[in-house]
């Protein structure tokens, strides 16, 4: 088996994330302990107890998701589930790794291009710039279904927004300034187009977001990034990437950018993955892989009780 491993990004959090893996899991408790001693405040009683309007902030659910997802790891590793390298193990041993927005660096810890408390600090630092920037902008976005990247594309251009995901087949996230996305969804839905307007607090993967990537572009410069131990796909490039360099630059220009969610899950099986694990709340990178091809084979885990699959 050739295993690819999927980290989710902002909106899969819910309230309760974590609970059954830090109260069964030695490995998995120890990620949240650390987490929450790096942090200087309580990460873990956020997820098991929210509230939701805490959890959902845009600061608070990036680190929740990156150590659910890392602390996941741990325990299939101690489960004895996943094998941590490939030399001499009998049971599977992760080949790719790939996480949509955030979970992007989620993808990069676990392919040791840096350690956990590393990235830790980079996905807590991005959240909080992302967060300041919504605050300092009005932006939203919205889900255009069952159309293609070309008509989207003409939407973009008509009413000055932006395409911030590519995540499957007929489903396309747009993003800016809020009369704009506004007026973009009026137009698609009176052409008979089905679009649903999304409760977000910002324009990510937008110009709206420029002043956190420029800031989050000087805290990458400050941190040594590795070769991964495995390959890595990007959001901005929908491929690989092995050069540190060129993993920074795409951490960064990711905030502004279009997550090519759909490529780098087609790059993966273009290289050989056979096999996909999502490890994160709500099987949403699961569903999206069905969408784009039902023959693919995909795995989620959220809880303890999902290890046993």
């Amino acid at each position: 088996m050739a295993l690819a491993l999927l980290f989710s990004g902002q909106g899969a959090q819910k309230v309760g994330m974590g609970r059954s893996l830090y109260e069964q899991s030695a490995a998995a408790r120890a990620r949240f302990d650390e987490a929450d001693s790096i942090l200087g405040w309580s990460l873990t009683r956020t997820c098991f107890e929210g509230p939701e309007e805490e959890l959902t902030q845009t600061k608070v659910c990036q680190p929740a998701l990156y150590v659910h997802g890392l602390a996941l790891l741990a325990a299939l590793e101690e489960q004895g589930k996943l094998s941590a390298t490939a030399a001499g193990a009998s049971q599977p041993s992760p080949r790719y790794a790939l996480g949509l927005s955030l979970g992007e660096i989620t993808a990069y810890a676990a392919a040791g291009v840096f350690d956990f408390a590393t990235g830790l600090r980079l996905v807590a630092e991005r959240g909080r710039l992302m967060q300041h920037a919504c605050e300092q902008t009005v932006g939203s976005m919205a889900a255009i279904l069952g159309e293609s990247r070309e008509a989207v594309a003409v939407l973009c251009k008509e009413f000055d927004i932006e395409a911030a995901n590519f995540n499957a087949p007929g489903q396309i996230i747009v993003s800016g300034e809020r009369e704009k996305v506004a007026a973009a969804v009026a137009a698609s839905k009176a052409a008979g187009k089905k679009v649903i307007p999304l409760n977000v607090a910002g324009a990510y993967h937008s110009r709206l977001m420029e002043s956190a990537r420029a800031a989050f572009a000087d805290v990458l410069r400050e941190v040594e990034f590795s070769r991964p131990a495995f390959t890595v796909f990007t959001n901005t490039t929908g491929r690989a990437i092995s050069d540190p360099e060129e993993l920074r630059a795409a951490l960064a220009a990711q905030v502004v950018s279009s997550v090519l969610w759909e490529d780098c899950m087609r790059s993966a099986v273009a290289a050989g993955a056979s096999e996909f694990w999502e490890l994160g709340p709500g099987g949403v990178l699961a569903g999206l892989a069905r969408r784009t091809e039902k023959s693919w084979a995909v795995k989620s885990f959220s809880e303890f009780d999902d290890l046993a699959k």
